[in-house]
């Protein structure tokens, strides 16, 4: 999921930090205000600015904040601290482009129902304290944003703002609450399998990739494609797809596409130019939107014409590929936004009414996730169809459907489907997104959980790098990537691997590795996997329960 996105909820995480820690503040627009001021009904607590300053610069809190701190337990004195000294690296152009658009502006209208005045002006008095803190050396922190508020005063209905804090990211909380109830219905059974075979490692062939620089000149789209093959493709095996998630790149999951390769399989990694780093990168400079409506249309397009040039390559003379494409036999393979694009061209209605009502309410309880799909609020139809026939199996790793398909649009996937949900998974949390959805998919379908994951562990560790250092705030951080996640890595590879020989010679040599007793087998004290093709009866009825509230 793209860092902007997570900039625009971390804003909204450093506000609600001010009430989570108990502090909030007072200012006029000519200095920096030297009070900051607890609000609670009638009574108002005054603590020195500076004492905050302080606190960021050495790290100790000083006397004067005892009456709060002595509250605080040690992992929130940690995250006070942490919030305090964190900077969005966002410049002031784009702050205001996010703070302006139809999301950004609902999110501050959230926040300001905290704030205490005797005017309508707490949403633009919050854009203007986040667009002027943002701009200050630095960049955007809690002690600019206070030193920046409009106004001489700046008061914040403490249990109010407690109430929005609270309802950060609910998904991911409401999650773990489930998680935990029905750990007891999934206990650790002894595997009865053993496996003659290692499918974490990778196959006899060279790998080789195929670099392509597509045009779809009727929709102005320029796609690169990394294609991956070896020696050892042949037509009965299929062609395997991967869309990318939103700010991302197409080689996201390349550990995962030379491991298919050398197997024998053909993985086309495209990159869609409208939600990819790229195009992130530009709207950074003020040159483009962020994420167009179109966007949410105009994946599974790419996917459907990066298929038809595939075809022209398949009969094209001299090509290493001539003859070896089963391009009527695709397995859609797709992370995060990219497995919302899975389902879609596997033929999950999109269905937008819902979306509509929701994306115009609190978007302050809405993960990363979810914040992305209110970007297709602005299409015209309520309902849409963008399945392509010649995909007959899809893998969606962590994707976002809890808004994007409605009530029932799962229910038109016609193929067999495969997805991953993670426990620890902020981004797109897993009961929402992935839980509650594979209950509406058709069978054959499987659902694997892993215990302890977040949402990029599963990501090729080239791309996680950046992770180190970053804030754990209720919308993102605290990823468990690289070297830590190997175990994760390692059985994805072996159920792809396995899904994809389900459509080969081959499918029941691999049949074992989908089933809930190699998942078992896979799992380690830090990763217990999961995996089950219906939700048990006994956690329907809770499933239900935590949905519906």
């Amino acid at each position: 999921m793209g860092r902007s996105w997570r900039s625009l909820k971390l804003i909204t995480g450093m506000f609600c930090a001010l009430a989570l820690t108990q502090f909030c503040g007072k200012h006029t627009s000519a200095q920096a205000a030297d009070t900051v001021v607890v609000r609670f009904g009638p009574f108002a607590d005054y603590i020195p600015v500076s004492d905050l300053q302080t606190a960021a610069e050495t790290g100790k809190f000083p006397e004067s904040l005892d009456l709060y701190t002595n509250k605080l337990s040690e992992s929130q004195r940690s995250f006070f601290l942490g919030m305090l000294r964190t900077r969005i690296p966002l410049n002031v152009v784009t702050v205001s482009r996010l703070l302006n658009t139809q999301i950004g502006t609902t999110i501050l209208s959230d926040l300001s129902t905290a704030l205490v005045r005797k005017d309508d002006a707490g949403t633009q008095a919050l854009r203007a304290s986040f667009v002027l803190g943002s701009s200050k050396p630095g960049g955007l922190s809690i002690l600019n944003f206070i030193a920046s508020y409009p106004s001489q005063r700046l008061e914040i209905n403490l249990p109010q703002a407690f109430t929005v804090a609270k309802t950060l990211n609910s998904g991911f909380w409401v999650t773990q609450r489930f998680m935990l109830t029905i750990a007891p219905f999934f206990d650790a059974q002894k595997p009865q399998i053993t496996v003659p075979f290692d499918p974490s490692q990778p196959g006899n062939a060279e790998v080789k990739v195929l670099n392509l620089e597509l045009n779809d000149q009727k929709r102005t789209r320029k796609i690169p494609v990394d294609v991956y093959w070896s020696n050892a493709i042949s037509p009965d095996k299929p062609i395997i797809v991967y869309s990318h998630g939103f700010s991302s790149v197409r080689t996201d999951l390349r550990y995962l596409a030379e491991h298919l390769a050398s197997y024998g399989y053909v993985v086309a990694a495209l990159e869609h130019p409208g939600s990819n780093g790229t195009n992130t990168d530009l709207a950074f400079k003020n040159k483009t939107r962020l994420l167009k409506p179109q966007e949410v249309l105009d994946r599974p397009k790419d996917v459907s014409f990066v298929l038809d040039e595939l075809e022209k390559i398949n009969k094209t003379a001299n090509n290493p590929l001539q003859g070896k494409l089963a391009t009527n036999n695709v397995m859609m393979l797709g992370y995060s936004y990219g497995g919302g694009t899975a389902l879609a061209v596997a033929g999950a209605e999109l269905q937008l009414e819902r979306l509509k009502q929701v994306c115009k309410g609190n978007l302050t309880t809405l993960s990363l996730g979810e914040t992305i799909q209110c970007s297709a609020q602005e299409l015209p139809e309520n309902s849409y169809q963008l399945r392509d026939t010649r995909v007959k199996q899809a893998i969606a790793l962590s994707p976002t459907t809890s808004l994007i398909f409605g009530a029932t649009g799962l229910t038109k996937v016609q193929v067999p489907t495969l997805m991953l949900a993670s426990s620890a998974d902020k981004t797109t949390p897993a009961l929402p997104e992935q839980i509650a959805a594979f209950a509406k998919i058709p069978s054959p379908k499987w659902l694997v959980g892993i215990l302890g994951g977040t949402h990029l562990s599963v990501k090729d560790p080239s791309t996680t790098m950046d992770q180190a250092g970053q804030p754990n705030t209720p919308f993102s951080g605290g990823e468990v990537v690289g070297d830590k996640a190997v175990d994760v890595r390692n059985y994805v590879k072996a159920i792809t691997l396995a899904f994809a020989a389900q459509q080969t010679p081959d499918a029941q040599k691999y049949a074992v590795l989908l089933t809930p007793d190699y998942a078992q087998l896979a799992s380690t004290k830090a990763f217990p996997i999961r995996l089950v093709t219906e939700i048990p009866p006994q956690a329907q009825a809770l499933l239900k329960e935590f949905v519906e509230k």
